[in-house]
């Protein structure tokens, strides 16, 4: 509503508003908060409605991370994304951004970026529309991973050339409200991922009428994210390879439903050591000078506090 009013009566505005982030209303009219990244979307919404040149977000890392560096201490920040790839890491376990935050920079078409509160000067992360090529030779930018996550596979020969058994499988995960991240199909078989199994009980009850469950807990996927990476010749090989070498199987493959995101499953305490192999198997952990790009010049930006 405040965006609303600030849009519509510009006249009204003082000369540098002051606007509290985080809050909002539910559908009966009663204050809440937003949740987590909350005052990120606040700040989203409003430079979407007055048409902002640019919206920045200040937090506590110097802009999008090419990992986590929880589990890689020599990740470094990526200078430039575009709008899709940052979503990826983001719904992937990258906590610098909600994954709704983009989503009102997304319509409108306005840069994001993303600053660090505690070290002002470094230039950050700019999100924008278009991608700029990754300073990998293998077009990766980031290497993502959510934990914590359980995989069901139902298994049919009645879905060998039967028409409508996806649909029946995916109304009964629409019924029970449970989120599936990624899927997998074969002839006979259908794979999902869900973070979420606190539904997936009463779920799979149902589903043991259409076919046979097997499901797999304390696994972990892994993203790699780049625009174009997952078409660029030898990638998969290649991830698959260093990945063999030392050990790690791979319970599940997504790949070719996105342009910009190759997504694989393996055992939860595998994870980790996927994504340092990764990171640096796939060049990520060499430093290089950015030249020229994300210097942070002053322009009207619509801004966040520091997200929590």
């Amino acid at each position: 509503l405040l965006a609303h009013h600030l849009a519509r009566h510009p006249a009204q505005r003082a000369p540098l508003p002051v606007v509290t982030g985080f809050l909002g209303r539910t559908a009966d009219g009663r204050i809440t908060t937003l949740g987590r990244g909350g005052s990120d979307y606040s700040a989203a919404l409003i430079g979407a409605a007055l048409g902002a040149e640019e919206i920045q977000i200040w937090t506590d890392t110097s802009g999008m991370l090419s990992a986590d560096p929880r589990i890689v201490p020599e990740a470094r920040p990526v200078s430039r994304l575009s709008f899709t790839e940052a979503s990826e890491l983001a719904y992937f376990g990258a906590r610098v951004l909600h994954p709704k935050t983009l989503i009102p920079a997304m319509d409108r078409a306005i840069p994001v970026r993303v600053l660090n509160t505690a070290r002002p000067d470094d230039p950050g992360s700019l999100i924008t529309p278009a991608a700029e090529p990754a300073d990998s030779s293998w077009r990766v930018k980031s290497i993502a991973c959510k934990k914590d996550v359980t995989a069901v596979t139902i298994v049919s020969t009645r879905m060998l050339l039967a028409h409508g058994f996806l649909a029946r499988v995916f109304e009964v995960f629409g019924r029970h409200h449970i989120v599936v991240d990624l899927v997998t199909t074969s002839e006979v078989s259908i794979s999902v991922t869900v973070d979420d199994p606190s539904r997936l009980e009463s779920a799979i009850a149902e589903l043991e009428g259409i076919g046979r469950i097997e499901v797999k807990q304390n696994l972990a996927v892994v993203a790699v994210v780049g625009e174009g990476a997952p078409s660029h010749l030898g990638l998969a090989g290649h991830v698959f390879t260093l990945l063999g070498g030392v050990g790690i199987g791979v319970e599940m493959i997504s790949q070719g439903a996105s342009r910009v995101n190759l997504s694989f499953v393996v055992r939860g305490e595998d994870a980790d050591r996927a994504v340092r192999l990764l990171h640096r198997g796939l060049g990520l952990d060499m430093e290089r000078v950015e030249a020229g790009v994300g210097t942070n010049a002053a322009r009207p930006a619509a801004s966040a506090a520091p997200s929590s």
